[in-house]
C-alpha cells in the first residue's frame, strides 16, 4: 500500500460546514493592516519545472525569482514559513541578521501597515500568532498534504483549518475563502497537485504512480518489522525508475503547473482589492539527478530551489 491509498475517496457523507472556527480563542484586536494576506505553497514544486510550465498568471504579480527553501520536505518547511521567513535569496557579504532585518521589513508592504511591531513575534515566533493577536487578521489554513493535518503542531492560532478532502485540488479551496470588510485575512494555502504522484484532479487515481512518501510509511511500518525489530524487505519492493520514467515524473510536474495557471486566475478573480499573494515552494524535487529521486533525506541544489514571486493584483 502506497503513501496516496490515504487519499482514496471514501463513501459520501454529509459535509461539515466550512469554515469551521476555533472556538477559545480570544478576541481580535482592531485591525493594522490593510490587505489581505495569502500565501500559495506548491508543494514539491522546483523552479526549473514553474519555469518549464510558462505559466501566464503568477506573472501578473511581479517577476518570478529563483530562490531557496530553509527545509528539503513538507513539515519543516512549512513550520519553518510560519516563523515569517520566506525562501531566500543568496546575497554575499552580508551577516544572515541583516538579511532578515530587509525581509521582515518587507511585511509593512505585504501587509499594508505602517510601522509593524515586530517585537511582539517574540518569544511565540509564530507568524499567525503575530498576525492575529497583534495585527487583528483572521487567519486560515487550507492544506493538501496529510502531514500537515488538523492535528499537528502546525495548526496553531488558525481560526480556521482544514485539510482538504482531495490532495491535488487547489480549485476546491477557493469556495472556502471567506473575506471579511471590517477585517484583513490571511490565508496559507498547501497546493498538492505539484507533489508526487503530480496529478491533477481530472487524472483517475489508477493512472497515477505510486510510491511510499513518510505518511504511508509511517501509517504501515509496524507490518513490515519482525518479532526482533528488524526491517523486513520484501522481495516485490519496487525497482529505482530509470531515466526514461523520471524525465516523464518531471514532465507531469510541469504539466500540474501549467493546469493550476488557470486555478490562479480563479484565485486572482475570488479575493478582493488589497490582497498581497506569495506564490512559491516548500521544497524542490530531484527528477534522477546524480542517482536521487524526490526529496527529504537528501543534500542537493534542485531540493532547494524554488520558485518565489509577490505583488497585488489590483
Amino acid at each position: 500500500m502506497g503513501l496516496f491509498d490515504a487519499f482514496k475517496k471514501k463513501p459520501a457523507k454529509k459535509p461539515a460546514p466550512r469554515p469551521v472556527y476555533r472556538p477559545g480563542m480570544t478576541p481580535h484586536p482592531d485591525p493594522k493592516g490593510e490587505n489581505n494576506f495569502i500565501i500559495v505553497i506548491l508543494d514539491s514544486c522546483r523552479y526549473d519545472s514553474f519555469m518549464a510550465a510558462e505559466a501566464k498568471f503568477p506573472g501578473q504579480l511581479g517577476k518570478v525569482e529563483k530562490r531557496f527553501t530553509y527545509a528539503s520536505w513538507t513539515a519543516p518547511s512549512h513550520y519553518n514559513l510560519l516563523t515569517g521567513l520566506l525562501p531566500h535569496t543568496t546575497p554575499a557579504n552580508v551577516y544572515a541578521s541583516e538579511y532578515y532585518k530587509e525581509d521582515f521589513l518587507n511585511y509593512n508592504t505585504r501587509l499594508g501597515a505602517e510601522g509593524v511591531e515586530f517585537a511582539k513575534m517574540v518569544p511565540g515566533l509564530w507568524f499567525p500568532e503575530f498576525l492575529r493577536n497583534h495585527m487583528g487578521y483572521s487567519t486560515h489554513a487550507r492544506v493538501s498534504l496529510p502531514v500537515l493535518n488538523q492535528k499537528t503542531g502546525i495548526n496553531r492560532f488558525f481560526d480556521s483549518f482544514e485539510l482538504m478532502d482531495s490532495h491535488n485540488d487547489m480549485r476546491a479551496m477557493i469556495p472556502t475563502m471567506k473575506f471579511d470588510s471590517e477585517r484583513p485575512s490571511f490565508y496559507l494555502l498547501n497546493v498538492g497537485e505539484t507533489h508526487y504522484p503530480y496529478a491533477t484532479p481530472e487524472e483517475p487515481e489508477n493512472d497515477w504512480p505510486r510510491i511510499s512518501g513518510v505518511n504511508g510509511v509511517f501509517k504501515h511500518l509496524d507490518k513490515h518489522v519482525d518479532e526482533h525489530g528488524n526491517l523486513i524487505h520484501e522481495d516485490d519492493a519496487p525497482a529505482f525508475f530509470d531515466q526514461d520514467k523520471l524525465d516523464q515524473l518531471r514532465e507531469r510536474q510541469v504539466d500540474t503547473v501549467r493546469y493550476l495557471d488557470k486555478v490562479f486566475e480563479e484565485l486572482y478573480d475570488h479575493v478582493p482589492e488589497n490582497t498581497h499573494i506569495i506564490i512559491t515552494a516548500d521544497h524542490g524535487e530531484l527528477f534522477g539527478e546524480e542517482g536521487y529521486f524526490g526529496h527529504g533525506p537528501i543534500m542537493h541544489d534542485k531540493v532547494f530551489e524554488v520558485p518565489y514571486v509577490e505583488g497585488k493584483i489590483r
